[in-house]
């Protein structure tokens, strides 16, 4: 077990935290002359849990440190991370339920038609908007937590949280679109390859024709 899949499993051990954190009734710790609610223990947390996505991709191709375990908990991680956060909101009543479950099943939505082409033989990379939607996240569920005691910041947290929709949508449709286009292509060159097979097939059986007429007649 190398670092960057510590970290990766770090994040995973993050998520009962971060949701004990946000759906406690509200608590205030008093520490060092310094309150601190519940919901800002969540956002800490939430943030050291998108801090290790960060780290733990950098030292992996740092340190050459890719591997198949690595590669198949990182989204997963990742997803676990971002769908408690979402649900935790809805449970707290920050966020409508309908956008959590848009996101949420954009995320699912995503990561079945990956492996749905992967199965297939097609490597589908991620976008450029997909990571503008990771940070979008990051940034709206950050605004989220803190609107809860701090109702100014809400309008700011909806704001990017509709970002988050737009730019979710936008990379689910840009999968998609990759995966028909790639698959069109897969269909159209495994039918080139079938025809030439064939026409081969015809070539070399005319020629063993020809050659046992040419036979016969000797």
């Amino acid at each position: 077990m190398n670092i960057p899949n510590s970290l990766t499993l770090l994040r995973i051990f993050f998520v009962p935290l971060l949701v004990a954190a946000m759906v406690t009734d509200s608590r205030t710790l008093h520490v060092a002359g310094f309150s601190i609610a519940n919901e800002q223990v969540a956002l800490a947390i939430f943030l050291c849990a998108a801090a290790t996505d960060l780290l733990d991709g950098y030292l992996a191709r740092r340190w050459k440190q890719i591997t198949t375990v690595g590669t198949l908990l990182d989204p997963i991680a990742d997803k676990l991370l971002i769908s408690s956060a979402l649900i935790s909101l809805v449970q707290v009543q920050v966020i409508p339920g309908w956008m959590a479950i848009l996101i949420i099943g954009r995320e699912f939505a995503v990561t079945g038609l990956r492996s749905i082409a992967a199965a297939s033989g097609i490597t589908i990379k991620a976008s450029d908007l997909g990571k503008t939607k990771m940070l979008a996240q990051v940034i709206a569920i950050s605004l989220a937590m803190l609107s809860v005691h701090s109702q100014d910041i809400l309008l700011y947290a909806m704001v990017w949280m509709w970002g988050v929709v737009f730019f979710g949508v936008a990379s689910a449709v840009q999968y998609f679109l990759k995966f028909w286009r790639q698959l069109d292509l897969d269909v159209k060159l495994r039918r080139r390859q079938e025809l030439l097979r064939l026409d081969r097939q015809r070539r070399r059986a005319a020629r063993a024709r020809k050659e046992a007429s040419v036979g016969s007649h000797e």
